[in-house]
């Protein structure tokens, strides 16, 4: 969406202030910001005096003549404008004003970062430009400019008051302009594609606030992907309903494919539940916890709700499948409410031994679930969402336990999958049927898989990069190491260079935090306790001014509290129960007081599912710190460590200190 109002800077000064404002009014009300207009309507006035003296002033003393300035620009999915862009050559200065205001706060300054942040990264006309954040305090003292800054497209922010204004914007486009540059074309720049790629949490709130998922995510080729997939679904539900059957559906996908968002999608489709919302459910407790929190805080903001009402109503069709399970296990003569539930990491579903471990049942979870919604009389779907190689903890059935249970006792559901996934070994790392059972009506569609990264937008190879990593494939590895480079991995064997290396991108409202195994437990010499409790919803959800949340960099999160979420930048600190020896990985496990190795396969498998979590986990870049270790400690000896940092090195990963 254009901005409200662009004009050459000559036309700008000329133009009537009223007139501008009527401009800006008519356009906020098509938008549909009515209730905004009165209270906006006086800060333009003061905004619009400042900038016609800027303006003014850039006119004498520059060749501007092709310079533009955008008011009201529109940041698609955040509902938020920026206030004034000026298109200078080659330079883009975001101007964010706050009328009145006597100080350069800290949330002011993250606002406008944010802004330059996603313009870099999803705004197409902005990629590879020099775009420089100006903050406008207009009642503010005088301050400074920022030191020089090379390296980032984004630079540090200005700050500016309502009198110094001219002065700090001419010095920042001395400081950055450039005639040798390609110059920015303002109408092409002003019509660009804005293609934003999400968090789950962002994406999350989106859909629950009533957009839909074209509205929230970018175009290239994932969200194609994504749409397909749902659409696949919703004709298997459709297919299920017309026939009256019984019927299971598998998505699959890559890490960071939009698993999770393709059954948040499916659950707010509201043609396919009668009108109202489905349920998703997850074995994933901090995921359940994390969305729920997100959901209810956004929602108990946007619609003045008490928390505790939007808790509640929130909780209705999110929920942990153990709860669900708890509802209808002990009646059978219960049917469950919804038609189609979605169960988000399907490949976690524990098997009869943990099930009865945990809860004496004596059944596994794809048994019970398939069990629970078969009594429904005539038809009912199940939507199982498959993740790449992330069974990370004992119990955890995998494929096969769905394939065993619909072959054996279910055999009557009809099967929806992928080609890849219908028969032998898929992707990820396990299987669903190991022959081509007889009489289960099977049906093949490519749609039902998602082999786009959408998480890492930077670096749609991680995944593969990853994959050759703990394949121990250096070779491999160092060959998609060169791709990677809009998405920098660094490795260090300093904690202290770590966490400067993550303050140094702490910009915005871009996320940082620590990961690491949770059988890492020599990381508690270092002051890293991977056994402490995580509260999760603070440390995702929390701002960087709260000691609970990611940002301090004091609590690491472990696989479990991280698996199938994210954050923007992440350190991922190695312990000692992983590392290469002689072209394998050596697993181990710390015990009391010293480490036993793992021997048993299914163990060793999880061990490297964990990293293979938490070396996905970040969106824009990572730095692995690999601890020194102390020769003075037989539970932490050098030379473990010093091989992971050469294996990571061979991979292609550069180090700094």
């Amino acid at each position: 969406m254009p901005a409200f109002y662009r004009r050459p800077l000559c036309e700008f000064v000329s133009d009537d202030q009223d007139f501008i404002i009527g401009r800006l009014t008519s356009e906020a009300s098509r938008a549909g910001f009515f209730q905004q207009i009165h209270a906006q309507t006086a800060a333009w006035q003061v905004e619009l005096e400042i900038l016609k003296k800027c303006v003014q002033h850039l006119l004498d003393e520059f060749e501007s003549t092709t310079w533009q300035i955008l008011l009201e620009y529109p940041i698609p999915r955040r509902g938020k404008r920026i206030d004034a862009i000026l298109i200078a050559g080659s330079v883009l200065l975001v101007l964010e004003f706050k009328c009145g205001v006597c100080d350069y706060n800290r949330d002011a300054i993250a606002q406008v970062e944010d802004y330059c942040l996603d313009l870099r990264d999803f705004h197409r006309e902005s990629s590879r430009r020099l775009i420089v954040p100006l903050l406008v305090s207009t009642e503010a003292a005088d301050t400074d400019e920022p030191a020089q800054e090379d390296g980032d497209w984004v630079k540090p922010t200005w700050r500016a008051n309502g009198r110094d204004l001219p002065s700090k914007v001419a010095a920042c486009l001395r400081r950055y302009c450039d005639k040798h540059q390609t110059q920015i074309d303002p109408e092409r720049w002003d019509t660009s594609d804005y293609l934003p790629t999400p968090t789950i949490i962002a994406a999350a709130q989106a859909l629950y606030g009533g957009q839909n998922v074209r509205e929230i995510s970018r175009c290239h080729g994932g969200i194609e992907n994504l749409t397909r997939t749902t659409d696949a679904v919703i004709r298997a539900v459709e297919k299920a309903c017309n026939e009256q059957r019984k019927l299971i559906c598998f998505i699959t996908g890559v890490p960071g494919a939009g698993k999770t968002l393709a059954g948040l999608n499916i659950v707010h489709n509201r043609k396919l539940h009668d009108g109202d919302l489905g349920i998703f459910l997850s074995g994933n407790g901090p995921l359940v916890r994390v969305l729920t929190e997100a959901l209810s805080r956004d929602a108990a903001q946007r619609t003045h709700q008490n928390l505790q009402q939007s808790r509640r109503k929130v909780e209705t069709f999110i929920q942990n499948v153990h709860r669900f399970i708890d509802a209808y296990f002990g009646d059978t003569t219960k049917i469950p409410v919804d038609k189609v539930v979605v169960f988000d990491e399907a490949q976690r579903a524990w098997d009869a031994v943990q099930s009865a471990r945990k809860f004496k049942r004596d059944f596994s979870e794809p048994e019970i679930l398939l069990e629970i919604m078969n009594r429904h009389p005539d038809w009912s779907v199940i939507v199982a969402l498959v993740g790449n190689g992330q069974e990370i903890n004992r119990g955890e059935a995998g494929l096969a336990e769905w394939g065993r249970a619909i072959s054996t006792r279910y055999s009557h559901w009809d099967v929806f999958v992928s080609p890849e996934l219908k028969v032998g070994m898929h992707t990820t790392g396990a299987c669903l049927f190991p022959e081509t059972p007889e009489g289960i009506s099977i049906t093949e569609d490519s749609s039902l898989h998602l082999n786009i990264n959408l998480r890492s937008y930077k670096a749609e190879v991680l995944s593969e990069f990853v994959d050759a990593i703990l394949r121990l494939d250096s070779e491999r590895a160092r060959c998609l190491a060169i791709r990677l480079n809009e998405f920098p991995i660094a490795i260090t064997r300093e904690l202290s260079v770590a966490k400067e290396w993550l303050r140094n991108r702490q910009r915005g409202h871009r996320r940082v935090g620590l990961v690491a195994s949770s059988g890492g437990r020599r990381l508690r010499a270092h002051g890293l306790d991977v056994t402490a409790d995580l509260e999760v919803e603070n440390w995702f959800l929390n701002e960087r001014t709260d000691v609970r949340s990611s940002h301090y960099l004091e609590v690491p999160a472990t696989e479990f509290a991280v698996q199938g979420l994210e954050l923007d930048w992440t350190g991922l600190c190695w312990g000692g129960d992983l590392y290469p020896e002689e072209s394998k990985w050596t697993c181990r496990a710390f015990r009391g007081t010293k480490w036993q190795q793992v021997r048993d396969p299914s163990t060793h498998r999880f061990i490297v599912n964990k990293y293979r979590v938490l070396l996905t986990r970040a969106r824009e870049g990572m730095i692995i710190w690999v601890p020194p270790g102390d020769s003075t400690d037989p539970t932490r000896p050098s030379w473990i460590y010093d091989r992971v940092a050469e294996y990571l090195s061979q991979c292609g990963l550069k180090a700094i200190s």
